[in-house]
């Protein structure tokens, strides 16, 4: 399956979470083989050579395509989680949303200084959550960070809040 054929696949869900919001399901998506091989083959082709140590993957949608992009390059997956839900020793950042406002956290031991991390998330729309998960892995002090999506609705500028050192890729732009 062809990178552009995945739009296709994916259901527009006006007014949610909320009234005004168009929450672009990626679960259409995920629940087609074909497309889900596309979709990770080709995230996995972007970072093969370059070191990747770490993968972490945003709650939730973000652990799917996050741990398979971790499999697939042979390294470590990282959950980052909401409040609560991790059993050690975390770190946490809050951020807003274009809904509200939410919390994120890390283990605190989850990244070293010689890793080289791909923060992944499903979508990037704003950039609050994925700009609070880089501030969590920055403290930590890794090598390299990369962060990447799989659809980036780009009218939103999400992409204007992350720092200009780390490379953004993202597969699919609405």
């Amino acid at each position: 399956m062809q990178l552009e054929n995945l739009k296709s696949l994916i259901r527009d869900v006006y007014d949610f979470p909320t009234k005004g919001i168009i929450f672009r399901d990626l679960t259409t998506l995920l629940k087609n083989g074909e497309a889900l091989q596309t979709v990770n083959h080709n995230l996995a082709d972007l970072y093969r050579d370059k070191g990747v140590t770490k993968v972490v993957g945003i709650e939730s949608r973000g652990f799917i395509c996050g741990s398979i992009l971790a499999y697939e390059l042979g390294c470590g997956f990282v959950p980052a989680r909401k409040p609560g839900k991790l059993p050690a020793v975390t770190i946490k950042k809050s951020y807003a949303k274009e809904y509200g406002v939410d919390m994120i956290e890390l283990h605190s031991d989850a990244i070293c200084s010689d890793d080289v991390v791909v923060i992944h998330d499903d979508l990037l729309a704003t950039g609050g959550t994925m700009l609070a998960c880089y501030e969590l892995v920055k403290s930590m002090n890794p090598k390299k960070i990369y962060f990447n999506f799989v659809v980036e609705l780009t009218g939103l500028k999400g992409r204007d809040v992350l720092p200009a050192d780390c490379e953004v890729t993202s597969l699919l732009k609405y």
